[in-house]
């Protein structure tokens, strides 16, 4: 089938196209490439362009009418910089999105996956969040993500569409097969800083925040697999029809499910993982929480196992080891360590 996945030259996005050619479907890629990068689109179907361009959503579509389901991972991602710039934020994510779902539904694409977030839900002292569980969301991108929903859900409930939100929790790793990965130069994913750390671009690994209601004191993250969270994805729009059978073919239109591990990891404990697949200390500090940041969560998977029929394969440290291949590999891909 034909996929169209805006985002597509993200890292995310780019590994959900790898995994649905190796599925053998057709990755149709929308962006803007504002942060993705070209060299992810190589060989691949691609249209550089804004996601609230109607005319080239036209364009696409008229191109390839046999799009069957859409993937949505356009979207600015980096919290801290969503409290400076919640400008930013807003337009591109909500503003955007609202002009996408409503074209989507004028072109009769009715299937859209949408890549939510795990940073809705309000902290709780078990850490433990299902998708029931009470939402709170604390910075700017997180509310990004909350209004999206609320858009995409009352758009399937008055168009005719029909959405699943998947709620991310932390991606790690890379594409396996190293055709991707992580892109940016600065990440402000916690394993591509440490990554960064060994390769000598920062002195030290900032573990922000020791004083939250953990074990250690220092938050608790689910960090998912990023292949894994792309199979899951694959799953989605192989069996959609299937899958709104299972939850029983809600009036809305519309399903939420978790997607992670279902295991909570503190910082520090992650760090102790990275040395173990490093081999050597990585040198850190601690430091004060950062504008947006709280003590994390981690998933109940049930519904993922239910609904979609996936489960992840993949652990930390596999993720750990595809990230510092990735890294070793990145310059030959993008020109730049």
């Amino acid at each position: 089938m034909k996929v169209l996945v805006t985002g597509g030259a993200g890292y995310i996005g780019s590994t959900i196209c790898s995994d649905l050619l190796d599925h053998g479907h057709t990755p149709i890629i929308m962006d803007s490439l504002i942060t993705g990068k070209a060299e992810f689109t190589r060989g691949r179907i691609f249209y550089k362009a804004d996601i609230a361009d109607e005319a080239a959503l036209e364009h696409i579509f008229a191109d390839h009418p046999d799009i069957e389901a859409v993937i949505h991972c356009a979207a600015l991602i980096i919290v801290p910089e969503s409290v400076e710039m919640p400008m930013d934020y807003y337009e591109n994510n909500v503003c955007k999105s609202i002009k996408l779902f409503h074209k989507l539904s004028e072109l009769g694409c009715k299937k859209v996956v949408f890549s939510s977030s795990a940073s809705l839900y309000a902290t709780t002292d078990a850490f433990l969040v299902t998708e029931d569980s009470k939402l709170e969301p604390i910075s700017p991108y997180a509310r990004t993500k909350y209004m999206m929903e609320m858009i995409l859900q009352d758009f399937c409930t008055a168009y005719g569409l029909r959405g699943i939100a998947l709620r991310y929790f932390n991606p790690i790793g890379a594409d396996p097969g190293m055709r991707t990965g992580l892109h940016v130069r600065y990440p402000s994913l916690v394993l591509g800083k440490m990554v960064d750390t060994v390769l000598g671009k920062y002195e030290y690994f900032s573990i922000t925040g020791t004083d939250y209601p953990t074990r250690d004191g220092t938050g608790v993250r689910d960090y998912i697999h990023v292949w894994d969270l792309a199979e899951a994805h694959i799953h989605a729009v192989e069996q959609f029809d299937a899958v709104f059978e299972r939850a029983g073919n809600p009036e809305s239109n519309y399903l939420v499910i978790n997607l992670g591990t279902g295991k909570g990891v503190t910082v520090r404990e992650l760090v102790s993982a990275f040395e173990h697949v490093y081999g050597q200390p990585l040198p850190q500090r601690d430091e004060e929480r950062r504008p947006g940041d709280q003590g994390g969560s981690y998933a109940s998977c049930e519904r993922a196992r239910e609904w979609i029929g996936w489960e992840p394969k993949l652990g930390i440290e596999d993720g750990i080891r595809d990230a510092l291949t990735w890294a070793a590999k990145r310059k030959d891909v993008l020109g730049y360590e």
